[in-house]
Parts: structure tokens; C-alpha cells; sequence
């Protein structure tokens, strides 16, 4: 499994009660892809939204966050970590 970084603009004004609804949303539905959303991070002054999953693909992380209704903007893998 590959760890991912994502990235979602537009989301400003997010409150932590929003973040975390956006999150759950996410885990709901996460094992129908085998992905693993790990933590969520956001700037609501930007409106940047960063996220941190373990997955098989980025696509597979891109269809948990379509379906959650909130698909990402960007899609890093982040293979190497310390």
C-alpha cells in the first residue's frame, strides 16, 4: 500500500465541525476501495483542504472522495516517510 497526500481548494470558510462530517464521510465508505484515510488537515482562510490515506492507487482514493462528494483537486503519493 502507497500513502497519498491530497489537496482540495475551494473549501473556504470549512468550520472543524465541517473537516470532520467531510472525514467521517470518507471513512464510511474507504474499505469498498481499500483505502484508509489516516487524518485531515484544513486552512478555512484558503480554503485548502490536505488529507492523508493509504491506498492501492490514487484513483481508488479519488473514487472514496467522489462518492463522499468532495473529490481532490490534487493527489501526491508520499512513498517515504521519517
Amino acid at each position: 500500500m502507497t500513502r497519498f497526500m491530497d489537496v482540495h481548494h475551494g473549501m473556504e470558510g470549512l468550520t472543524a465541525d465541517g473537516l470532520k462530517q467531510a472525514h467521517q464521510a470518507d471513512l464510511a465508505i474507504e474499505k469498498d476501495e481499500g483505502v484508509h484515510f489516516e487524518k485531515a488537515w484544513a486552512d478555512p482562510a484558503s480554503g485548502t483542504v490536505y488529507c492523508l490515506s493509504e491506498g492501492p492507487s490514487a484513483d481508488a482514493v479519488q473514487r472514496v472522495h467522489e462518492r463522499a462528494g468532495h473529490p481532490a483537486d490534487e493527489i501526491h503519493p508520499v512513498p517515504l516517510t521519517v
